[in-house]
């Protein structure tokens, strides 16, 4: 694909940190945004940033980093000046905490989304792809979960707002004739995974010998992801969404795994046995998820490859790090 100036919400996070990377080495010139969000330690963030751009000399390529809030209107169009288009992967994330809060995952997620799209069509960018999330297609028992299945159920705010956002996109492009493309990312794992998500927090645990609490019987099930196989599926959509005006994409592996199973995994690659503490289901968690990948395949040739034992051993090498986990 040819070069582009791109903006990146959510630069200095888990995910848009992987792929401001990715664009630099394709010989995009990147524009981070991050608003830093207390939501876990800023210093993690701030390493992450490092990084991308210790990537950007490393390639030669650009690449300018604003802290601001992307709700802040004025703020983001300053930024987006001679960007071609979006990826905005910024947003407050996780199902439990959007139930103590839902008034601020609706700021964050709807009213910045509406920002990103309003001042992306403002200042002439040509695209914008969405992270939006497995968690809309609810506790629905038909799997795997398809693009074109039913997402009118959300059971926790934070899906709701997800969910809201896909329509916000699919009334822009409809309004404006930008392309929008919206990702559903199911449960993406790997270096730099934040340190909330299950397999880094049991990881630590198991690690230092302390017990992890699993909520149900074991045998709720994820279709957990690693992180390189979702920066291709992102390249991928950016490529394409001009062919499409609004698409929605579901970006999984396409392999579910018991949660019983996953603690096995991680279990083995750390080298402890774990210990075990059983709790009851937490509201606003779905028994499984499951993505089908049939027009992902054939559309982005999307193919993720990594096996789950081999992308847990990865994060753990980076977790085992000095000054990582």
């Amino acid at each position: 694909m040819n070069t582009h100036r791109i903006l990146v919400t959510g630069a200095a996070g888990f995910i848009g940190s992987h792929v401001v990377e990715a664009l630099l080495a394709q010989g995009h010139e990147v524009v981070g945004v991050d608003n830093f969000d207390p939501f876990y330690e800023r210093s993690i963030k701030e390493r992450n940033l490092r990084d991308a751009r210790a990537a950007s000399q490393r390639v030669g390529v650009p690449y300018r980093f604003h802290e601001l809030d992307f709700c802040d209107s004025a703020a983001l169009a300053d930024a987006l000046r001679g960007v071609e288009g979006v990826i905005h992967l910024g947003a407050k994330a996780g199902v439990r905490p959007s139930i103590a809060d839902p008034g601020g995952y609706v700021r964050a997620n709807l009213v910045g989304t509406t920002t990103v799209l309003q001042e992306a069509h403002r200042t002439g960018c040509r695209r914008v792809l969405v992270a939006s999330s497995s968690s809309v297609y609810g506790d629905q028992p038909k799997v795997p979960f398809s693009e074109d299945d039913r997402a009118d159920a959300p059971i926790s705010p934070y899906a709701a707002t997800k969910r809201s956002c896909e329509l916000l996109g699919h009334a822009h492009h409809h309004l404006t004739g930008q392309p929008v493309g919206m990702l559903r990312f199911f449960t993406v794992y790997g270096p730099r995974q934040r340190p909330d998500l299950a397999i880094s927090l049991f990881m630590r645990r198991i690690a230092a010998g302390q017990p992890i609490r699993l909520f149900g019987d074991g045998r709720s099930s994820r279709d957990y992801t690693y992180i390189a196989d979702i920066v291709q599926g992102v390249l991928a959509a950016y490529e394409n969404i001009d062919r499409f005006g609004f698409r929605v994409w579901n970006l999984g592996s396409d392999r579910p795994t018991a949660l019983d199973d996953l603690v096995a995994t991680i279990a083995e690659v750390v080298g402890r046995r774990p210990i075990i503490e059983r709790a009851p289901m937490q509201p606003g968690d779905v028994e499984r998820t499951w993505a089908d990948l049939t027009r992902a395949r054939a559309e982005l040739n999307y193919n993720p490859a990594t096996q789950l034992r081999d992308g847990v051993a990865s994060q753990w090498v980076w977790m085992s790090e000095p000054g990582e986990a």
